[in-house]
């Protein structure tokens, strides 16, 4: 049965070589690797290629299962493709695996923790973020655009959607300075 590896990091500062490591010693002939955010499926073109060449028989091995997905709902829906497809997921750790009905139940229970646990960094992010406020530290990520450039266009006549087509930024974005300009100048 041929073990195809899939290791994944969130950020460039994170290395793969451990998770490569282990997966080279479970004896994946194939190691597949990203660095990308597991929240969602989403731009993982290293997954999305593993997925598309799995067979019958194949086996994805990944080191840790949040580093297949932080979602339950993702997880489960990975075991799915694999169970239709006919191959089967293995955990290096904990040691698990999805060719059995114990090994489905206990990557569910996983998947839940590995969600709950992505629920509880956004919490810390978003409690952080707040302090952040609270102190004048934070103050939001910087505006890619000037709102005098999105003004000019506007009284130029340009249509908001185009503005914010033509500047890479959403429709919200082109309101919000529009509505910025309002209440500066006290115009309704």
């Amino acid at each position: 049965m041929p073990k195809i590896g899939y290791a994944r990091v969130s950020s460039s500062s994170q290395d793969l070589d451990i998770q490569k490591a282990r997966l080279k010693a479970a004896g994946c002939e194939v190691i597949r690797s990203e660095t990308v955010s597991g929240a969602s499926r989403d731009d993982r073109s290293e997954l999305a290629t593993v997925m598309e060449f799995l067979r019958d028989g194949d086996e994805l091995v990944v080191h840790r299962l949040d580093r297949l997905g932080r979602s339950t709902r993702d997880v489960l829906n990975l075991v799915h493709e694999l169970d239709a497809k006919g191959a089967s997921l293995r955990v290096l750790e904990p040691e698990v695996t999805t060719s059995g009905d114990m090994g489905r139940m206990v990557i569910t229970v996983l998947g839940m923790v590995a969600d709950m646990e992505l629920k509880f960094i956004r919490g810390r992010q978003r409690a952080g973020i707040e302090a952040a406020k609270g102190k004048g530290v934070y103050k939001g990520r910087r505006k890619s655009v000037d709102d005098k450039e999105i003004r000019r266009l506007a009284s130029a006549g340009v249509v908001k959607a185009k503005i914010a087509r033509d500047l890479g930024i959403s429709r919200m974005t082109v309101y919000r300075a529009l509505a910025n300009a309002e209440s500066e100048t006290g115009i309704e």
